[in-house]
């Protein structure tokens, strides 16, 4: 087991997903942010099955920071109820792991 976390959580808009990234990066919450739009994500909301396009979100950052990264996507979030999840990174690239906590402060 690592000290380093994966963060997941998708936007409706390419633009508020990067606002979120660079807010992450600037309080150094995380070292490093993926964007994947084009995603097409069908889902239950309200008593309907509805789908919508959406960016797909990836956060590197220390397993400590994880619900301060939470904290502040929920913050700026413009959904509801937006997806938001975390998982531990079991094994990787040690000088990988060591650049996600070099860049990231508790």
């Amino acid at each position: 087991m690592t000290n380093a976390s994966v963060v997941y959580v998708t936007y409706p808009h390419r633009d508020e997903a990067e606002a979120a990234a660079r807010v992450l990066l600037e309080d150094r919450l995380a070292a490093c942010a993926n964007l994947v739009p084009g995603v097409t994500s069908w889902y239950r909301w309200e008593g309907r099955i509805q789908s919508d396009s959406e960016v797909v979100m990836i956060v590197k950052t220390r397993s400590e920071l994880v619900p301060r990264v939470i904290e502040r996507l929920r913050e700026r979030h413009s959904y509801d109820c937006p997806c938001i999840t975390s998982w531990p990174i079991a094994d990787g690239s040690a000088p990988y792991l060591r650049w996600i906590e070099e860049n990231t402060t508790l």
